[in-house]
């Protein structure tokens, strides 16, 4: 009889191991897709994130832990739209042969209007000649017609980007494509009913009060699908610096707009902007998340925390503005 039982426990054994294969080896380049990737991985998968919360993507350098991590991986999600510059050297150097997925994949892009190419060209005059290089930012260039890599600030966009990495999992490993796409299913409906909830919010505040007032434009996406201007020092590269004339063109806009308040990036200090707040006789809103969320544990610490963060934010400056009444 104790034979037969442990007979029978090494058959459960063995079955308990068929059943739960090894989780798919996954790395996504930041930490906006890396929360969109868990939340419909789950247990089933293994990731690493390259550029993890609080970190600044556009300067990025990868290490040779991130080369290792990247080369034992069976699938990689990147953003796309010229967003990872970085990776294609990063990808040479791990020798990475598993499948890509690109969370922007069938987006609708934005792409730069005269006015803002113009706007961003000046915004670097002075600097080219003290060390300010473009570093190869395919989507950052300044040219009319550019492309904002920025899409997620656009929740519809985010329920593309959940569908083609659910899809993108499946195709990995079809054994699991079930709970990926059970998942993802879950994880849309959570993210149209923040959107519808966003919209309903708004649809509150009268439009001349939708301004946004920041340093980097990184929410450009943000502005166009929800009737929000957006008004930045500098162009969609994070890295660059505002000249002189970026300043007092953004500083006339704030006192011609009567606008209330200026939001500071997460993690950007901007002494432009402080500078600017001072000069214009405005507060500073809270801060917005824009290319990262924050660390475990705080509100913003996933892509709907993250939204819903920068909603409230907005929100709280355009209703208690008093310089638009």
């Amino acid at each position: 009889m104790l034979s037969l039982m442990l007979g029978l426990g090494s058959a459960q054994a063995q079955e308990t191991s068929v059943a739960r294969p090894e989780p798919l080896r996954v790395v996504a380049s930041f930490s906006i897709l890396a929360d969109m990737v868990r939340q419909i991985g789950g247990e089933d998968i293994h990731l690493d994130v390259l550029v993890g919360p609080m970190r600044d993507a556009h300067s990025f350098e990868p290490s040779p832990q991130d080369a290792r991590a990247l080369g034992d991986a069976q699938v990689l999600v990147v953003n796309g739209l010229g967003f990872e510059s970085w990776m294609p050297r990063l990808l040479d150097a791990a020798g990475f042969t598993g499948r890509t997925v690109v969370a922007s994949r069938g987006v609708t892009p934005r792409h730069l209007t005269e006015a803002e190419a113009q706007a961003a060209e000046h915004d670097h005059e002075g600097h080219e000649d003290h060390g300010h290089e473009d570093h190869g930012h395919e989507g950052h260039g300044h040219e009319a017609g550019a492309v904002d890599p920025h899409a997620w600030q656009n929740l519809s966009n985010g329920v593309q980007y959940a569908q083609n990495i659910a899809q993108g999992l499946a195709q990995a490993d079809p054994a699991r494509e079930s709970a990926y796409f059970a998942r993802a299913d879950a994880y849309v409906h959570q993210l149209r009913k923040e959107d519808t909830q966003w919209r309903r919010q708004l649809a509150a505040v009268p439009p001349d009060r939708r301004v946004l007032a920041t340093s980097h434009d990184a929410f450009g996406y943000l502005g166009a699908a929800y009737g929000i201007q957006i008004l930045s020092l500098v162009g969609v590269s994070g890295e660059a610096e505002p000249s002189a004339r970026a300043m007092a063109r953004l500083l006339t806009q704030i006192r011609t707009r009567r606008i209330g308040a200026l939001f500071l990036e997460q993690g950007s200090n901007s002494p432009a902007l402080r500078q600017l707040a001072n000069e214009a006789g405005v507060t500073l809103g809270g801060a917005l998340y824009a290319d990262t969320l924050d660390r475990p544990g705080h509100q913003a610490s996933t892509y709907l925390g993250m939204f819903r963060w920068n909603a409230q934010q907005l929100l709280s400056a355009w209703q208690t503005d008093p310089a638009a009444d």
